[in-house]
This record gives structure tokens, sequence and C-alpha cells, in this order.
């Protein structure tokens, strides 16, 4: 992701069914989108964990995540500043 278009964390969101802070972003620029693995901190303190992506002009999708082998890498990088939300994504593949 260029600077410019750099999302600060934490920021607000708010869903149908609650609400809270986007707490930590993994994110990378891909070819043909901003693929990005969000922990989601809600109001009532549970954690969730987002899988979306950005457009190249920064704009959220709401179309499913589909990742290619060319941004593991760059995702893998991202993570290794995002380390609450490594740790979920640990016990996933446990």
């Amino acid at each position: 992701m260029t600077k410019d278009k750099t999302r600060t964390t934490p920021r607000p969101f708010d869903l149908h069914w609650g609400r809270g802070r986007v707490a930590e972003e993994a994110t990378c620029v891909g070819e043909h989108h901003e693929p990005s693995i969000q922990l989601l901190e809600f109001e009532d303190g549970s954690l969730s964990m987002r899988f979306c992506y950005y457009d190249h002009a920064g704009r959220f999708q709401r179309s499913p995540l589909i990742v290619g082998t060319n941004e593991i890498a760059g995702l893998r990088k991202a993570l290794a500043g995002a380390p609450r939300l490594r740790g979920l994504l640990k016990e996933l593949v446990s």
C-alpha cells in the first residue's frame, strides 16, 4: 500500500450486529487489489478476524477475498507488525 493510502489503526467500524475498532491490519498491494486481514475488537470485548480487500484507490470492497500465491509473502511480511492477529491465525491452522 502506498503511503498516501495508509489506513491507520485503530480505527472504528460499524456493522449491523455490532461496532468497535480495527485493532490490527495486515495488508499488501497485489496486482488487482489490496488484500487485508483485520483484527476486529468489538465494544463488548469479543474479537473477530475479517478477510477483505480494498481496490487500488483505497476503497473497501464487499466481495470475497481472493489471495494469489504472489501475495502470500506480502501478507506474511505485514503480519509481522500485527502480533495479535498473527496469533489468531496460528490458532486457526494449529
